[in-house]
């Protein structure tokens, strides 16, 4: 459970971070776009990331 809330929010915060770099809030960094953007090591962990949480919902249901 906390292993899915914790990869969710790093999620939301990558997007909120890149919306707010988009609109002029916050300075413009080198963070990726979390399943859009394309970069090597990034892809693999937001893939990676992606499949713990597919993972995790399955095995909810079985409990």
């Amino acid at each position: 459970l906390f292993l899915g809330l914790g990869i969710v929010s790093s999620i939301y915060f990558y997007v909120l971070f890149n919306i707010g770099m988009t609109i002029g809030l916050f300075p413009i960094t080198g963070l990726p776009l979390p399943l859009v953007s394309y970069g090597g090591s990034s892809l693999v962990t937001n893939f990676f990331a992606l499949g713990l949480l597919l993972n995790i919902g399955m095995k909810r249901k079985m409990l």
